[in-house]
């Protein structure tokens, strides 16, 4: 009796480690498959075509730049182990595209085969393209995503009226994440630094830049919430114009959503430019 008392206690240690395994080794969080984004706009996205049906991860925290992001190795095994990873290609974020390529679940570069210039990334703040992400989204993850079209549809119709009676065309940023918008609307992207914000722009860039804003009779030089405002300020200051925020919408900010960023935007191009 002893030895089949002792005996049971091996099969039920045996069965409850091969359970435990088991959990450990599953991509699903709650009964739900898991679904990485890279950053905010994606996951915003993914959270309004798949409702609850994913467990939705947004790698990028608030409050930090997705072109910073740094990969700890157990980010890099959420990525590897989710059911579906959202991200753009053309070395926006190279680690997060390594990752997702050594991955056992189903990867989507949702930048593929869309018209960009050079290596923008910055497609989600043309809401007119920022719907063929969506789209792409919606077929990627078998939802509906007419509700955020028809949002994306106003929002495009608000920023044609916004910005067609305007004194000026011009939007100095602090670095070149507006192209898109810019063409979408007629306005022309003046940018101090390139695609890569951390990038330290030359002397002559700066000078030429302020000379820009002198020439047009820019008001405003826009800086980010997420990086230093130091070098928009020293070319506002050198060329009398003032600062405002004009935000590139790459990560979440606490009680805004990605459609509310967009129209406080709006806003604050409208000022800049003088539109009526």
């Amino acid at each position: 009796m002893y030895l089949l008392h002792v005996i049971s206690r091996i099969v039920l240690i045996i069965a409850g480690v091969a359970l435990v395994a088991t959990g450990c080794g599953s991509s699903s969080a709650g009964g739900k498959p898991t679904l990485v984004a890279a950053f905010y706009p994606l996951a915003y996205a993914a959270e309004r075509v798949a409702g609850t049906r994913y467990a939705i991860d947004d790698l990028t925290p608030p409050g930090v730049e997705p072109h910073d992001l740094e990969l700890s190795p157990r980010t890099v095994a959420r990525i590897e182990t989710a059911d579906v990873v959202l991200y753009l290609g053309h070395g926006f974020q190279p680690a997060v595209e390594k990752a997702a390529r050594a991955g056992s679940g189903t990867r989507h570069d949702l930048l593929a085969g869309l018209a960009l210039h050079g290596s923008d990334p910055h497609v989600w703040l043309d809401p007119v393209l920022f719907a063929h992400v969506v789209r792409r989204i919606a077929v990627a993850l078998h939802g509906d995503a007419t509700p955020l079209l028809a949002d994306l549809r106003r929002l495009d119709s608000a920023y044609r009226r916004g910005l067609q009676n305007c004194a000026r065309r011009e939007i100095v940023t602090s670095h070149s994440a507006f192209g898109y918008l810019a063409e979408r609307y007629g306005l022309r992207q003046v940018a101090i630094t390139g695609i890569t914000p951390e990038s330290e722009p030359s002397p002559r860039r700066v000078a030429d830049v302020i000379r820009t804003v002198r020439r047009t009779h820019a008001t405003t030089v826009f800086f980010e919430r997420l990086l230093s405002p130091r070098l928009a300020k020293t070319v506002a200051r050198n060329a009398g114009a003032g600062t405002a925020v004009l935000d590139p919408i790459e990560a979440e900010e606490h009680g805004q959503t990605y459609l509310t960023l967009m129209r406080r935007n709006l806003t604050e191009l409208r000022r800049a430019l003088g539109c009526r």
